[in-house]
């Protein structure tokens, strides 16, 4: 069973992010608080769950939580930035956007929310000095496979999932040989052919070796 509370204050926020692996569209991240007294035996790391139940419990989690938030942090501004320090500031973008301050934070990982802040690049929201004082004051801790041992952490692995596979359903309507509706833009083999066969588009990350046996994309 996981746990509830890692730091003893009541406004603990979990945060978590999904996509960072795949070769298309955003790395989305979420964070939320639960109440005190939230339970739901279902809930789990994301990726120890099916599509089914992650759809199931996306509303049970909107309904109950204290606040939630989400963020999609978009191609152009991971090949900027790259990949995780774009999956630290989604993270970071969705504890400002919180309706209540929290008190603490617990983040998915190994690295610390606030290890780099106020990152000074051409895409995506640029964090004012008030912002980035605001993340410095509250007190976090990464958790190593903190998805699979705190609800919290667990609740925003499921909403990061949840609405990036929305987005990627989304987009697979524009651009449907590659298939995103079903792999999600990670980097399997039918997604590397449509790749080989049509190009990349808009949504590929150019920074990320979307060719195995290409250094580079003829584009």
């Amino acid at each position: 069973m996981l746990e509830r509370n890692f730091s003893g204050f009541a406004f603990e926020t979990g945060t978590d992010e999904a996509g960072r692996g795949c070769l298309a569209g955003p790395v989305t991240a979420a964070a939320v608080i639960l109440p005190a007294d939230f339970h739901n035996e279902a809930l789990n790391d994301s990726k120890q769950l099916s599509e089914k139940i992650r759809g199931q419990l996306k509303p049970i989690i909107e309904q109950h939580a204290v606040c939630f938030s989400v963020t999609h942090l978009h191609p152009n501004e991971i090949d900027e930035i790259n990949i995780l320090n774009a999956s630290m500031k989604g993270m970071q973008e969705c504890i400002l956007k919180l309706n209540q301050k929290p008190e603490f934070i617990i983040v998915d990982g190994n690295r610390a929310l606030n290890a780099k802040l106020g990152l000074k690049n051409t895409f995506g929201k640029q964090f004012s000095l008030t912002e980035i004082e605001l993340l410095k004051s509250i007190p976090n801790q990464s958790i190593i496979k903190g998805d699979s041992k705190y609800l919290s952490i667990a609740a925003a692995s499921v909403l990061a999932k949840t609405y990036r596979d929305e987005y990627m359903d989304k987009i697979h309507e524009e651009f449907p040989m590659y298939n995103w509706k079903q792999n999600k833009g990670y980097p399997t083999k039918e997604h590397r052919d449509a790749i080989r066969k049509y190009g990349s588009t808009i949504y590929h990350r150019m920074t990320f070796r979307l060719l195995p046996e290409q250094l580079s994309l003829d584009l």
